[in-house]
């Protein structure tokens, strides 16, 4: 018996759930393909299809190896592919997601860099801040900021962020460095009301300090803009300040309290199975972003 082929005829005698009709598209007798599948249920030893006269459904056990019969028969696929070459190229359209800020700053220019290397590839950024469901919206990958649920989605480490609190010299000068949270309750605060905000600030060793803002925004680049003019102080991821940090502009106070920083993951659902243009972005995301001195 020709174990593949006869995986074949079961993979599309599943699907078609017809033995006639799996025969006509493989160009094959309607008996050969049943001699085909009861060879392997004699193999395994057990029963693959629940035969009637009007349909042909998988049993429990038929289901479970039709999932590898199709992952056999993929990775077949793909190593053939590979060996002629054509698999080794990306090809088509990549989509990829972020936060809104995170995005453009450090994400869209790996997706720009991807698009360089590979002249035939197109790719479509959505850099937002509500939760995207990564299958149903079509997402290749997402990059995360923050520790995630168990999906069984394929999630690489890349590094870090660290919620910190900043003003600028100027400020400082004027108001003082405050040394405790506490002492953020007399200093002025511009607060941001959009993703990863809230007015109560938490801090290492459990310490919380309710913040009253003389100012409110709503967008991390207002607050920004507020803090490095000296205004009052913020507080944002640290990725966000990275420039106006290595400038002079801004400075972050109370380091010896912050929370531990958050994961940043680059997710994608498809595992060793992903397709090349896939593969190929996130092997260059992973070295770009790891290497990121405002990441690590």
């Amino acid at each position: 018996m020709d174990r593949l082929q006869a995986m074949r005829i079961f993979v599309k005698v599943a699907e078609a759930e017809s033995f006639a009709e799996a025969a006509r598209l493989l160009h094959l007798s309607a008996p050969a393909a049943t001699r085909a599948v009861a060879a392997l249920e004699d193999l395994i030893g057990a029963r693959l299809f629940v035969r009637t006269t009007r349909s042909v459904k998988v049993t429990e056990a038929g289901s479970r190896y039709l999932e590898d019969c199709r992952r056999i028969l993929s990775d077949i696929t793909e190593a053939e592919a590979a060996a002629g070459g054509f698999y080794a190229t990306p090809t088509g359209t990549l989509a990829v997601t972020a936060s809104a800020l995170f995005g453009p700053i450090h994400v869209l220019p790996i997706v720009t860099e991807y698009l360089d290397r590979y002249p035939g590839m197109r790719a479509r950024t959505f850099f937002i801040d509500r939760p995207v469901n990564i299958v149903e919206e079509g997402i290749d990958v997402a990059v995360r900021i923050g520790h995630l649920p168990d999906s069984g989605f394929t999630a690489i480490r890349v590094g870090t962020v660290r919620r910190v609190v900043c003003g600028a010299p100027a400020y400082f000068e004027r108001h003082g460095v405050p040394q405790t949270p506490a002492d953020l309750r007399h200093h002025r605060i511009a607060l941001s009301t959009g993703a990863w905000a809230s007015p109560e600030w938490r801090f290492a060793r459990d310490q919380r300090v309710t913040i009253d803002p003389v100012l409110q925004c709503n967008t991390n680049e207002a607050v920004i803009a507020t803090a490095k003019a000296g205004w009052g102080l913020a507080r944002v991821l640290h990725y966000q300040i990275g420039p106006a940090l290595l400038a002079g502009e801004l400075r972050i106070v109370l380091a010896d309290h912050e929370e531990p920083p958050l994961p940043i993951h680059v997710l994608h659902p498809e595992g060793r199975h992903a397709p090349a243009k896939v593969r190929a972005f996130v092997d260059l995301a992973v070295a770009r972003l790891r290497e990121n001195r405002f990441l690590n």
